[in-house]
């Protein structure tokens, strides 16, 4: 006889079998990554300083750089957040905790592969104030970075009534996922290369498969222009204007491409860093008005 008061909850058999796949959806390709990271024997001093130079610039051949840019990044998009029909200064409260989650998630990798000397830093180019293996300016850049570009992703959406890419996003996901996959398990051997790219693919394929994707092509057109001032940004960074680069790559672990002085390694590790934040962001912002 059922006791009054109490009630026992079924979980249907397809409800568990989902809720396996989402586990096991999340915890592969980090499965993965770990025994790249394990197994993969990374040698140390062993970066490129001569890469393709646009063009110098004089005046960035200073310990400041790295400073500048961040002023350059922040100082604009704050006085444009502003903006009557964007109010973009509203959305800081539900963007401040997806950007220090994901911060916090990257600074961690950032201070292995540091670590492990997949990647390096110029300290000509730095205040020389450092943290955990990495420069304060390194810190910042997982804040003023993905400020700005959420900037560009809520501008787009309030001045761009209609979806763009709405009708292509079926297809440009899955084509997506097999390019972040087939690259990450062909460059497995590179740390940076399989890494960027094989959770890039798993994040994707766990949002196309179990997440609301009705902002997807909206982001896809957002990263397509915030590539334009992330390779002005990335390439000062890189190398692309100054004598030699303020952040310096092992060439034995990235993909080996570059566009212009940037690694077409960091435009996958961008997608990741910031289509993660705006999932977060877009998760809490569609709770709030529910």
């Amino acid at each position: 006889m059922a006791e009054s008061g109490a009630s026992l909850k079924i979980v249907p058999a397809e409800d568990k079998t989902i809720g396996f796949g989402k586990i096991a959806l999340i915890l592969l390709p980090i499965l993965l990554v770990g025994i790249q990271w394990a197994t993969d024997t990374v040698l140390p001093d062993q970066f490129l300083t001569r890469v393709p130079v646009w063009t110098k610039v004089t005046w960035l051949e200073s310990p400041w750089t790295y400073f500048y840019l961040h002023i350059f990044t922040v100082v604009p998009v704050f006085c444009l957040s502003f903006d009557r029909k964007v109010h973009y200064y509203t959305s800081w409260k539900k963007l401040a905790p997806a950007v220090t989650i994901i911060a916090l998630i990257f600074i961690l990798w950032d201070v292995v592969f540091t670590a492990r000397g997949v990647w390096g830093f110029n300290e000509d180019y730095l205040s020389g104030l450092f943290f955990l293996g990495l420069p304060i300016e390194e810190w910042l850049f997982f804040f003023t970075v993905p400020f700005a570009c959420v900037f560009v992703y809520e501008c787009l959406n309030a001045y761009i009534e209609k979806d763009l890419l709405a009708k292509a996003e079926k297809w440009i996901t899955p084509g997506l996922i097999a390019f972040f996959f087939i690259v990450g398990f062909w460059k497995f051997w590179h740390m940076y290369a399989a890494t960027t790219f094989i959770l890039a693919g798993g994040f994707l394929l766990y949002h196309y498969l179990f997440l609301d994707g009705s902002y997807r092509s909206r982001f896809y057109l957002a990263f397509i222009v915030i590539s334009i001032p992330f390779l002005l940004v990335n390439g000062v960074l890189t190398g692309g204007f100054t004598e030699v680069p303020i952040v310096q790559y092992n060439p034995a672990e990235y993909f080996g491409v570059r566009i212009g002085s940037v690694p077409v390694d960091d435009s996958a590790y961008n997608f990741l860093m910031l289509f993660s934040m705006v999932t977060i962001f877009e998760h809490w912002r569609g709770k709030a008005a529910g």
